[in-house]
């Protein structure tokens, strides 16, 4: 079955945005991976189609009714049930959420697809969240006006791992952030600019050399701009020289 991610927001017109071009666009006109895309007021209520309230107990900003966010999702749950579609992780987006990352990434991937709720302002009310048993999940410890920029990076961050939507295999595994560790400097042509060269290493046509230069760049750069990944580092290495990794 296809990959699918559905896509409950407040800017249906947003979407797909860059999700429509590169590798990622391409694999969604090849069929590779399916999009939808909800508009959470198609599921507002009253005379006024509000989908949105102020919160109780004061305060800035406007919060998503758990009724209005309910709805939208039991609608494409729903579908799935219909399509005897495999049950997928239900997202929301939020600063609060844990941490996005690689293994997050992979997991989606290796999965059937995600339903994902993108909030605006201050969010969605927390009951929603306790109901459906929603994972929150933040791109990172900053804030944005909502959560249709980060939904559109975890996406494709995922539909990326997808099999055929990269060429080589051999390209994800030598990434960043693979084994906890950055991915060091790349040159091409020309071999000298600006008084710069090239690493002659590169040059030399020893793979094995080259290899060996390259993890070395990148562990100096995991050290010294990301302790937090170099102490990973360190220890899955420690855990593969005992053999417990």
């Amino acid at each position: 079955m296809i990959w699918k991610a559905d896509i409950i927001t407040f800017l249906p017109e947003a979407w797909p945005g860059p999700l429509n071009f590169g590798l990622p666009g391409k694999a969604l006109l090849g069929g590779g991976w399916d999009l939808n895309i909800v508009n959470i007021r198609d599921y507002a209520l009253g005379k006024r189609r509000n989908a949105d309230d102020k919160p109780f107990g004061g305060g800035c900003g406007m919060v998503l009714r758990p009724d209005v966010a309910a709805r939208a999702l039991d609608a494409v749950i729903r579908k799935d049930t219909e399509n005897k579609a495999e049950k997928r992780e239900i997202v929301y987006f939020s600063p609060v959420g844990a941490r996005f990352d690689g293994q997050i990434a992979r997991r989606w991937a290796a999965g059937p697809g995600i339903i994902g709720l993108c909030g605006r302002y201050e969010g969605v009310d927390a009951r929603f969240i306790e109901a459906r048993n929603v994972t929150q999940i933040s791109l990172g410890d900053f804030i944005l006006c909502g959560g249709d920029v980060a939904a559109m990076a975890m996406v494709e961050a995922a539909v990326r791992l997808l099999p055929g939507t990269v060429g080589k295999a051999e390209s994800l595994e030598k990434e960043s952030f693979e084994d906890s560790l950055l991915e060091g400097g790349c040159y091409t042509a020309p071999r000298e600019w600006e008084n710069r060269r090239v690493p002659e290493v590169l040059l030399s046509g020893n793979h094995a050399a080259i290899a060996a230069w390259r993890k070395d760049e990148a562990e100096k750069l995991t050290f010294r701009t990301r302790p937090d990944l170099w102490k990973k580092y360190c220890v899955r290495r420690s855990r593969r020289e005992i053999g417990s990794d």
